[in-house]
């Protein structure tokens, strides 16, 4: 035990120093121990790993789904609380690599447990340059039972408004057009995560998932993905996944 304590202080330090190998080598040996006694730290130390990657700039989608498949394992062994926890745990490790179906199955398993109850509606920045568009989302959103709505029709505009809101802590969902007249929604994603990393953005856009600025603005951390044209339980949907999101 102190054994891998000293290792995880070294696999830290290492992670800490940028020396991101060592240290995700560290981070996988010890998530390796951990999973042969089904134990609930292996999938922390899995989701270290995978930020590893990321900050060599490779893609972390084998340590994310690993992680994401270990919680499911735990979440049917444990306690009814902790197998929540598991559950919530394997819905933001798929969302994580884009894989909405798994994280909303995840989810939903996670609701049979205790029901989530949200006490207040969190704002909604919606950032897009169609009327028609901004119109429905309000309409759907208002039947959703969100009030606090705030509409842009342009990305810096909206960029302002998220960082006060940030500032006064506040935790906006964006819902986010990929295609702003002053720029691009992949930079708008970018500049917001860096803002507030965990920052829930839900892309709403023609665009297909598989195109290359949707893969790598998700990629970067939006959390959910609607295409045009959408339903309101499309919306709803993507919502509820996002908010199972932000709940870690």
């Amino acid at each position: 035990m102190a054994n891998d304590v000293a290792k995880l202080d070294l696999a830290c330090t290492y992670m800490k120093s940028n020396k991101t190998i060592s240290a995700y080598n560290l981070f996988m040996t010890l998530a390796e121990n951990e999973m042969k006694k089904d134990d609930y730290s292996a999938g922390i130390l899995l989701l270290l790993a995978s930020e590893c990657k990321a900050k060599q700039g490779k893609d972390r989608h084998d340590e994310l789904l690993q992680a994401a498949k270990f919680y499911l394992e735990i979440a049917k062994k444990e306690k009814p609380t902790i197998s929540k926890y598991a559950y919530l745990c394997a819905a933001k490790c798929f969302l994580r690599i884009g894989q909405y179906d798994g994280a909303m199955a995840a989810f939903e398993q996670a609701k049979k447990y205790t029901p989530i109850v949200v006490e207040e509606k969190k704002p909604i920045v919606v950032i897009d340059d169609s009327p028609a568009v901004t119109l429905k989302l309000n309409s759907y959103l208002k039947k959703l039972g969100y009030n606090d709505i705030h509409t842009f029709g342009d990305g810096q505009s909206a960029i302002e408004s998220i960082k006060k809101l940030i500032q006064s802590s506040q935790n906006p969902i964006v819902l986010l057009d990929m295609e702003l007249p002053d720029m691009s929604g992949d930079v708008i994603a970018k500049t917001l995560l860096k803002l507030k990393p965990e920052l829930s953005i839900i892309l709403i856009t023609a665009d297909e998932k598989t195109t290359p600025r949707v893969k790598s603005t998700i990629g970067w951390g939006s959390t959910a993905f609607v295409q045009k044209p959408f339903t309101i339980n499309e919306l709803k949907n993507a919502i509820d996944v996002t908010e199972s999101g932000s709940l870690m």
